[in-house]
């Protein structure tokens, strides 16, 4: 859902350190929130434990280290954040489920699953809701993914080959490369069409070519002269050919 009478998207996240995300709060989406382009709601999951001491977590079955995060909260969490509990969802089409035109996206941030790339952004950001699931200790009971799939498009990924504490700072990754492809979120509409992992013309994601400003000499490095000359086609190929050099350095997986 796009255009200026579009509803904002909406990012529901449920976590147990609700105060992680008010960077949330700051910078261009700060200001994205203020205008009604992202509407962001945080839930303590706690809040759906029924014992004194609000507990989230257990011992995984068939041993091994750390805690793992219980089935019921999340289940519960989810049920009221995303909509079409299982007796509710029972034998209707997703598309049915939660109230709206579709079900939410629920996504769950872990080392396990597949890697997070711009095309999932891209992709993400023509939802009208999302749901994410930070986890701690060793992650999220199995089931609760296998059960929210029966009712809505579930996607387990990873933003990189490291482990973190928790899905957190994942979850805050994702939301920005998001929320920044939203129109009207960046000054420049052009800014999103011009930078690393947008396909060219043959279809090829690179890197971003090297970027100046003034000076034109700085400490003994130039600018590139192409760069100064005033012929944009002349720097159009220069940023594509540099472009793929550093693709070929850094990343030549993605030439493959």
């Amino acid at each position: 859902m796009t255009g200026a009478d579009a509803a904002p998207l909406r990012i529901d996240v449920i976590t147990i350190f609700p105060a992680y995300f008010s960077v949330l709060e700051v910078s261009l989406l700060g200001k994205a929130r203020e205008r009604g382009l992202v509407d962001v709601r945080v839930h303590d999951l706690r809040n759906w434990t029924e014992d004194v001491h609000r507990t989230v977590d257990d011992s995984p079955y068939g041993g091994g280290p750390g805690m793992l995060m219980r089935p019921e909260p999340w289940g519960k969490a989810i049920d009221e954040v995303a909509g079409g509990a299982p007796q509710e969802a029972e034998g209707r089409a997703l598309d049915d489920v939660a109230g709206a035109s579709s079900p939410p996206r629920l996504v769950i941030p872990t080392p396990s699953g597949r890697l997070f790339t711009q095309q999932d952004a891209v992709a993400w950001a023509q939802d009208e809701r999302l749901v994410f699931a930070p986890a701690r200790y060793e992650g999220i009971d199995a089931r609760v993914a296998a059960d929210a799939s029966r009712r809505m498009p579930v996607e387990e990924v990873s933003i990189g080959d490291y482990v973190l504490a928790g899905g957190e700072a994942a979850v805050v990754v994702m939301i920005e490369a998001i929320a920044r492809l939203l129109p009207g979120f960046m000054g420049n509409a052009e800014s999103p069409v011009t930078e690393s992992f947008t396909p060219d013309a043959g279809g090829a994601a690179l890197l971003e070519a090297p970027a100046y400003t003034r000076p034109a000499s700085w400490r003994g490095l130039d600018v590139p002269e192409v760069l100064l000359s005033g012929d944009h086609a002349a720097v159009a190929r220069w940023r594509e050919e540099a472009a793929r050099r550093r693709t070929a350095q850094y990343r030549p997986d993605l030439l493959d």
